[in-house]
Parts: C-alpha cells; structure tokens; sequence
C-alpha cells in the first residue's frame, strides 16, 4: 500500500497557493496603483512557490493522474520565470504580462485538455473546469498582446488573469484530485503461480 500523505499535501498545498494567486489578483484590482516593483517581486515570489508546489503534486501520483499530469514541465517554466522576474522586478511589469500571460494561456489550454478527460473518467463538473479553462487561457492570451499600454489598465487585466487562474486551479483539484486512502501502486503486479 502507498500512502496518501503526499498526495493529501499537494492537495493542499495547490489550494493553498491558488487562493494566495487569487487573492493577490484582487488586490490588484482593487488597489493597481501599486508600484510595479513591489508587484513584481510578490508575482515573482509567488510563481515560484507555485512551480514548487506543481512540481510536488507531478509527484505525488494521484489516482486519476488528471490535475497534476503537465506540472512537472509547468512547474519548472513558472520557477524559472518566477526567478527572472524577482531578479529585475523594475521593468518587471510589461515582462510580467508576457511571462505570466503565456503560462496562464497555457494553463488554461492544459486545462481544457484535463476537462475533455475528466469527462470520460466521469468526473460531473468537467464542463466548468472547461468553461474557466476558456475564461483563462482568453486572459492569458489578452497579457500576451496588452491591448493597452497604461499602467493601471495592465494591473486590472493582470489582477483579473490572476483571479481566473487561481480559481481554475482550485476547482481543478477539488475536482480530479482523488484521495484513496489505500491505492495500490503503479507496479503493483499480481503473479499467479498455480
């Protein structure tokens, strides 16, 4: 038998860190005067606690192998990125857009392929995580060409791809993410020696 531990922890530990993304995208929203280099430094900071935590849940080897199947890859582009952008969080802001814009596009495409999935394993709120999945990845793609160039205007677009991310992520996991507390491993292999 393997244990749940690391796979209730990633659970966890994804919810967490989506709620966190979430909450720092109403901040900006609510408050986008803020300087950019202190909103550089807490997106920074905060893609790459969230590629550590991607990176955690790739491994964790949940049971459907649906939320967390592209976070290994994923989780290594957000900490890179994460990195680059706490190094130099000045000119962070237009960075930012791209940087992050091209990760949440891809995370909401990535989504929308988790859906299509979790649909054919039964799973009933696959058609949400799809309509988010889109709402996503059209923020995502909206940071990519910043159709305004104001700063103000970058934080509310950026604060608003935050909020849809964080809240993609969070119903993903809660619904593909399934705890049995006594899955046989992947190599479990029954011999009949009769």
């Amino acid at each position: 038998m393997r244990s749940s531990a690391p796979i209730f922890a990633a659970k966890a530990a994804y919810l967490a860190i989506s709620a966190v993304i979430s909450l720092i995208g109403l901040a900006m929203l609510l408050f986008p005067g803020v300087s950019a280099e202190l909103t550089g430094t807490v997106i920074g900071i905060a893609m790459i606690a969230f590629g550590l935590i991607k990176l955690a849940g790739y491994f964790s080897r949940d049971l459907f192998r649906l939320a967390f199947q592209f976070d290994l890859a994923f989780g290594l582009l957000l900490i890179a990125i994460g990195v680059i952008v706490v190094i130099n969080p000045i000119d962070a802001l237009s960075f930012i857009c791209v940087a992050l814009g091209i990760p949440i596009l891809a995370d909401g495409l990535f989504k929308i392929q988790i859906a299509v999935d979790s649909r054919r394993f039964g799973i009933r709120n696959w058609w949400v995580i799809l309509i988010v999945a889109l709402i996503t990845g059209f923020f995502g793609l909206t940071l990519v060409f910043r159709p305004a160039e104001s700063a103000a205007v970058l934080m509310l677009m950026l604060g608003a791809a935050l909020i849809t991310e964080g809240a993609l992520n969070m119903l993903t996991v809660l619904s593909a993410v399934k705890i049995i507390k006594h899955q046989q491993p992947d190599d479990y292999v029954v011999i009949d020696e009769t």
